[in-house]
């Protein structure tokens, strides 16, 4: 049987003038930046749709990424398409909850814009660093990286033939170093605020977990997998412990998108900015049906093909 998973992008995304089109064609997507903007305390439509700098800026990326997502899965209901399964990279874990029912936008809002601090002040601008480790030759990554003086390991599972470190900025280029002597292709440094995904975030995570405990996660009505377990995940509890540990541990990508496959998933639909995880999807399995809902026209192709109505 045809199963179907709706998965969501992360930090990285994000672009001045995401979701617009969805904004101003339904009135639903318009009340997603409505009751986002009353939660942050700022307007989304100005980090979203106006030229600006804050929209790179871990503390607004997260909350205005969330919100354009969460308004284009808007639209995607509306249409009647249903998921089997949920998953989102990283940032994407909280439009899979909202998109699951265990958290209302509200709540998944306001949780992302201390998330973003979080993570932006825990590591000094400059010490941390990211890179993707790219190429089609088996590489010792983890050997590599626990060889390394300094912190280093790895942050992103992706897809074959592209891996993340991350850790401090020393070891980093070191294990890049080492990479490319151990056959990698290319080693591409990350434009990112800090070492996400890796120990020096820890402190972040246990922040994060905390202040979880003031929200109500509720069961999600479809399978919901983690990004640190690759596997579903239900209870409560076990979710705001996954989500607080998810800040300073890898994104299992594939192995999560493999466990979905297994399980029947055969049609993945992106939701939100960009089309990163539907080139990873290729990677993993080319026999999958992927789609990418990121403008108008693309809900629209997508309700041909599935069968969706009118939103």
């Amino acid at each position: 049987m045809s199963r179907t998973a709706f998965v969501f992008p992360g930090q990285g995304a994000q672009y001045v003038g995401m979701a617009k089109e969805f904004y101003e064609c339904f009135p639903q997507c318009r009340e997603v930046f409505e009751e986002a903007s009353e939660a942050a305390g700022f307007s989304m439509e100005e980090i979203c749709f106006e030229e600006n700098e804050k929209i790179h800026e871990t503390k607004y990326t997260q909350p205005a990424l969330l919100t354009a997502s969460c308004a284009i899965l808007r639209a995607v209901e509306a249409s009647g398409i249903r998921a089997d399964f949920v998953a989102g990279l990283s940032l994407g874990e909280y439009c899979a909850l909202t998109a699951a029912g265990a958290l209302p936008l509200k709540d998944a809002v306001q949780i992302v814009c201390h998330r973003g601090v979080y993570m932006e002040k825990e590591v000094p601008a400059g010490e941390g660093a990211m890179a993707a480790v790219i190429g089609k030759k088996p590489v010792p990554i983890e050997e590599i990286c626990e060889k390394t003086e300094g912190v280093v390991g790895v942050a992103n599972y992706n897809c074959p033939g592209q891996k993340v470190i991350s850790g401090e900025a020393g070891a980093v280029e070191e294990a890049g170093k080492a990479m490319l002597a151990a056959g990698a292709s290319r080693v591409v440094p990350l434009q990112v605020s800090g070492p996400f995904h890796s120990p020096l975030l820890a402190g972040a995570g246990k922040k994060l977990r905390k202040l979880l405990e003031s929200y109500e996660i509720r069961t999600p009505r479809v399978d919901f997998v983690s990004n640190v377990t690759a596997g579903p995940v239900k209870d409560a509890e076990e979710l705001k412990e996954l989500l607080g540990r998810q800040v300073c541990s890898p994104v299992r990508w594939q192995q999560s998108m493999e466990y979905m496959i297994q399980n029947g998933v055969d049609t993945f639909i992106e939701i939100g900015p960009g089309h990163t995880l539907g080139n990873f999807a290729k990677k993993i399995d080319r026999s999958l049906q992927i789609y990418n809902v990121e403008t108008v026209e693309d809900l629209e192709n997508l309700k041909r093909e599935l069968g969706g109505t009118e939103c």
